[in-house]
């Protein structure tokens, strides 16, 4: 058996003491900057849904949060991963775990939000199988649009 840091990081629940280093990385990779009590609150609406990848476990190196505001269906609220963390599977890990944890719950549909410029964010989602359902002008905080993508879960 493989030691844990040859595996990778681990994927874990969120913790309150999560926030700075969840809140740095979507600094930098979404370009918005939240309230920390957001994270909190979000967190205790659907726990096992706010998933973080961390390496060793208590640095987190990406992370993604999901929330169930219609019934069945899930939204991908947030999610990325440190840049020097990316392309190592850790997007896919966290993806995959989430969507199972999606068809546990009985979730019939997925959707999420990401910028029309991010061609690689694009790509990973159509991977999944997400297609894009709307156009959100100005969707972001910087006058941005976005699109809105959707799976259906079997």
């Amino acid at each position: 058996m493989l030691p844990a840091r040859a595996r990778g990081p681990i994927l874990r629940g969120f913790n309150p003491r999560d926030i700075p280093r969840v809140s740095t990385i979507v600094a930098d990779s979404l370009n918005e900057h939240y309230d920390p009590s957001l994270y909190i609150s979000l967190s205790q609406q659907w726990p096992e849904g706010f998933m973080v990848a961390a390496e060793p476990p208590e640095n987190p190196v990406g992370f993604l949060l999901g929330v169930n505001q219609v019934e069945g269906e899930a939204r991908v609220l947030m999610f990325a991963v440190d840049r020097s963390w990316r392309s190592t599977g850790i997007g896919t890990r966290l993806m995959e775990t989430f969507l199972e944890r999606c068809r546990m719950r009985g979730t019939r549909r997925v959707t999420l939000e990401v910028r029309v410029s991010n061609a690689t964010a694009l790509r990973f989602y159509t991977h999944f199988r997400f297609s894009v359902v709307d156009l959100l002008r100005g969707y972001y905080s910087d006058g941005e649009n976005g699109y809105q993508m959707a799976r259906e879960l079997p």
